[in-house]
């Protein structure tokens, strides 16, 4: 009788099991997208939340990197703080390729990864990769086609390649594959460009003010192949001034619904990777048609200025017009003019003059200046890096600056106010493409008083926007020059939103501009294209265009922007881990740039290349990371390393498949 009971008491509770499988509990589901890690876990990263959600490799579905997947979320908060969950569907594969080694065993063929963010070799078809030229050890790119549950890992088709590994062209062209950026023009579009005309008839003169006779100048880069913008000078008999600011007229000779212009909107802006630029046009146009060569006639789009010796715009004209550049400058030439080591040359001191004046009444008015250092690569010939040196940023770059932010901020009040420029937005105000920054984010504010707290710094008011920026001005100003300016610099940055492209003004914060937009590289921005199009409309007084249409537009050019970013972040980081290959076992000062859970990041002085220091190679302690104060901590000696420490390195490894430096601390001075 009590077994009898033993086994109904059994057979309830397996009952009582499986109904409760059968009943899903009220788990929140999100969509996200998948950043994956080379151990087979995943975070899944949601639109509009700052925390990601954890998926352990058993949990994932077959998921790959950046795919889109509907997760479940499990657990809101574990013992590390972060939320657990388990992908209940994938809805979509990425297209990005992953890009790997062809590897050939009878007639199987894989390309092996060894990526940082895919620690699954993909199947592919032999025939296939034959037939495109591949043999094994050569680099591909392969897109994953499916990953069934019978499989043992996913399958995937060969689209391009590469070469062989270690070649400058076959890395280049790998991470413009990894982000799904192009890096050459279909034969179609190079021919449609061939065919556009080079000649200026009358026709094309027709409603454009003619500036040939206005001395006119470009200012770019020594090594710069187009320019795309020239500044035009004039003294008026009132002692005022005529600037024009002159951008090439591209969307004149790139009519919407072409073979060029479709390629353009795909492309969304040029790359720049360490060794080349990928441009958005192809050559005729970027390097000829368009470019703002000296002693040529060129078609313009232009904002005309005049302005009183203070920098007072007093009247503003923006229309069409015909220029000749008198002469082509680069940076330093003009630097050299402004510190007088040259005798000057015409326009050059007024346009700087005025230029200095701009940039100190947009300080004044609320814009917030970073000065992080700028980083560049010099590569040889052959694209073999030769040496890390900090990209000089002076008074000829502000020159340019500030009359493209003035054209750029003119041309969005414009059509915002209906034309009437009186800085405040019209009700009916014309759909249009607007470049917005919207105020930091107040937790992440929060959290820098918090750090700042501990080195001392005391934070102002911070309830609005003006008076973070305020705030955060005279913080910086405060700690510049002493140990902790990098690492309070660097969390003031993480705390800025993003600048995107949209219809819906919500001005730009970081520039203290209620309106924005870019207007003045149409060679290199699709928006930019975008924007030239909507004012030739609306200077003719034709309606106003369709909002979802353009708004579509904006989310395209603001997504295909941070691709871009991407893949030139990693080209600048696999030649910085191709420079320090001969240094492994040097050593180096510098100092700490990050924290995290498994280690900190140190950045070496002069060059600023970042490496990591694993906690589990620290021999003189066990090491925690103390999140909430941001600093690692000895278990028994106590000893604290913070953001901005200086420190010592020996260089200990390289990895440049994955673009990994790690470094080792050197920790003499510790007690044992």
């Amino acid at each position: 009788m009590a077994k009898k009971n033993s086994r109904s008491h059994t057979a309830k509770k397996a009952a009582a099991a499986r109904s409760r499988k059968s009943k899903p509990r009220n788990f929140p589901t999100y969509t996200g997208k998948v950043q994956m890690t080379r151990d087979g876990f995943i975070f899944v990263l949601v639109e509009g939340q700052d925390e990601d959600i954890y998926v352990k490799s058993t949990r994932t579905k077959n998921a790959l990197h950046g795919d889109t997947v509907r997760v479940m979320v499990l657990k809101e908060h574990g013992r590390d703080r972060r939320r657990e969950g388990e992908v209940v569907e994938i809805l979509e594969r990425s297209t990005k390729p992953f890009v790997g080694i062809l590897h050939f065993v009878g007639a199987q063929a894989w390309v092996l990864m060894q990526s940082r963010n895919m620690p699954y070799d993909i199947s592919v078809d032999q025939q296939q990769a034959i037939e495109m030229g591949g043999k094994t050890g050569m680099k591909a790119a392969v897109v994953v086609d499916h990953w069934n549950r019978n499989e043992i890992g996913p399958w995937g088709h060969i689209v391009d390649v590469l070469g062989m590994p270690g070649e400058n062209n076959t890395e280049m062209h790998a991470i413009l594959a990894e982000y799904g950026l192009p890096y050459r023009f279909e034969k179609e579009v190079e021919d449609a460009a061939d065919k556009i005309s080079e000649e200026i008839t009358e026709k094309d003169l027709k409603g454009r003010k003619d500036f040939r006779d206005t001395y006119t100048l470009t200012i770019d880069p020594a090594d710069a192949k187009d320019f795309d913008d020239a500044l035009s000078v004039k003294a008026l008999p009132n002692g005022n001034f005529e600037i024009g600011v002159h951008i090439a007229d591209v969307s004149y000779y790139v009519k919407p619904g072409t073979a060029v212009d479709k390629e353009a909107q795909a492309r969304g802006t040029s790359v720049y990777l360490v060794d080349r630029t990928v441009p958005m046009l192809p050559e005729k146009l970027s390097n000829k048609l368009c470019s703002l060569r000296p002693d040529e006639d060129k078609l313009t789009f232009s904002t005309v200025f005049e302005l009183t010796p203070k920098a007072e715009v007093v009247h503003r004209w923006i229309g069409r017009t015909i220029i000749r550049s008198n002469r082509r400058y680069n940076y330093e030439e003009v630097q050299e003019i402004i510190l007088g080591n040259v005798p000057e040359e015409p326009g050059i001191l007024q346009l700087n003059a005025l230029a200095a004046i701009l940039r100190r009444n947009r300080f004044k008015n609320g814009a917030i200046m970073f000065e992080r250092p700028e980083m560049k690569v010099e590569i040889d010939e052959a694209g073999k890096p030769v040496g890390v040196h900090e990209a000089v940023s002076n008074e000829s770059h502000w020159l340019i600056e500030e009359f493209m932010l003035l054209a750029n901020r003119t041309v969005a009040e414009f059509v915002a106010t209906n034309g009437q420029m009186n800085h405040v937005a019209a009700k009916n105000a014309k759909t249009f493409v607007y470049r917005v920054h919207d105020e930091p984010n107040t937790e992440k504010i929060q959290n820098l008083r918090t750090f700042a707290k501990h080195f001392g710094y005391k934070m102002g008011a911070t309830s609005n926007g003006s008076e973070i920026a305020r705030s955060l001005t005279d913080l910086l100003g405060e700690a510049k020059g002493k140990p902790e300016f990098d690492a309070l610099q660097m969390i003031a940055l993480r705390s800025m939103a993003k600048a995107t492209y949209t219809t819906d003004n919500i001005g730009h914060y970081g520039l203290a501009f209620k309106f924005y937009t870019h207007f003045t590289s149409p060679i290199r921005r699709y928006p930019d294209m975008m924007v030239h199009r909507l004012l030739t409309l609306y200077l003719a007084g034709k309606e106003s265009q369709k909002k979802d249409f353009y708004e579509q537009q904006c989310v395209h050019a603001s997504e295909r922007e941070v691709l871009a970013a991407e893949a030139e972040r990693a080209s600048i980081k696999y030649k910085l881990v191709e420079f320090m290959q001969d240094k492994v076992g040097q050593e180096f000062p510098g100092h700490i740039s990050g924290l995290t859970d498994w280690g900190m990041y140190v950045e070496i002085e002069p060059t600023k290349i970042e490496g990591m220091v694993s906690l589990r190679e620290l021999k003189s302690d066990f090491y925690e990371f103390d999140e909430e104060r941001y600093r690692i901590v000895g278990k028994r000696t106590r000893r604290i390393f913070r953001l901005g420490d200086p420190v010592r390195i020996r260089v200990k490894a390289t990895n440049l498949e994955q673009k990994l430096l790690d470094y080792e601390l050197i920790e003499k001075n510790i007690q044992q």
